[in-house]
């Protein structure tokens, strides 16, 4: 009887039911039976999906269908206008992730909560190393960008508590100022900055020096976002005219010998330091 109920529907009327849903649910109704499947493929579905502001140039020299340009925006987003600012995000796919094609250390997975298809879960590492590169030719000229590393911790999530990560920004190759950020939610919130004595056999190299390690600080610890993630900022890069640089962005985390596990990231966002998530 439901088949028949289906049948009897015109698909543009079930595909406009399927608009008004999300890309999750459209990709479970679709596995249902043909008919939904069908009805998925409408370009009315995924086209409520693209951002406003992100299909004109999307489109652009484009090909295929509403579908496939959503999917390619998942995995290679565009630069989207803030008025005359442009905002860009680096995928967790497009970042160098050291030791990243090793199943005992990462793993690629999908979330709901990810703008991406595919986001880089941390198994087990003693150390952590995670680049991104920009050209600068894609920002906005004269403007001050502030990059920030965006990514979740899991309930399992260990090896961050004490530990505060080295992230630095600026111009392949040049003279990098790094400082120090923490990667747990939490930071903020510990009475106390000195680990227990059974955390890491090689943990007391990273703290022989507690004078050089900064406390947690509303500067240097982790802020939650309004999509659900928490953010901590890699650092600031003020775009001159019109010149054209290789900028790199560096979160790492190779002295402390404590295992790490538990991270998620989502990838790098640059934007104009006024402009807030």
């Amino acid at each position: 009887m439901m088949k028949d109920l289906l049948s009897s529907l015109p698909e543009g009327f079930v595909a406009e039911a399927l608009a008004l849903t999300s890309p999750r649910d459209v990709s479970r109704l679709s596995s249902v039976n043909t008919f939904f499947r069908s009805a998925a493929e409408w370009d009315t579905v995924w086209a409520n999906y693209v951002p406003p502001e992100c299909l004109g140039e999307a489109l652009d020299g484009a090909r295929g269908s509403m579908k496939e340009l959503y999917l390619r925006l998942c995995d290679q987003p565009i630069i989207i206008e803030e008025g005359n600012k442009k905002c860009y995000m680096l995928a967790a796919k497009q970042l160098s992730i050291a030791l990243v094609d090793s199943p005992s250390c990462w793993r690629w997975t999908s979330i709901p909560e990810s703008r991406f298809t595919e986001v880089a879960e941390l198994i087990s590492v003693c150390s952590l190393e995670v680049t991104g590169n920009v050209n600068t030719s894609i920002l906005s000229p004269n403007t001050a960008y502030v990059a920030h590393l965006v990514f979740m911790t899991t309930a399992k999530a260990y090896g961050f508590e004490y530990q505060p990560v080295e992230v630095y920004i600026g111009p392949y190759e040049g003279n990098w100022h790094a400082r120090m950020v923490y990667l747990d939610p939490h930071a903020k919130k510990r009475r106390r900055l000195r680990p227990p004595r059974h955390i890491g056999m090689f943990s007391r190299g990273a703290f022989a020096n507690y004078n050089v390690v900064p406390s947690p600080s509303e500067d240097n610890c982790p802020k939650h976002r309004e999509d659900g993630w928490c953010e901590v900022e890699i650092g600031e890069y003020f775009k001159k005219g019109e010149d054209e640089v290789q900028l790199e962005m560096n979160i790492k985390e190779v002295k402390g010998g404590n295992w790490k596990t538990g991270l998620i990231i989502q990838g790098i966002e640059i934007r104009p330091k006024n402009i807030h998530n």
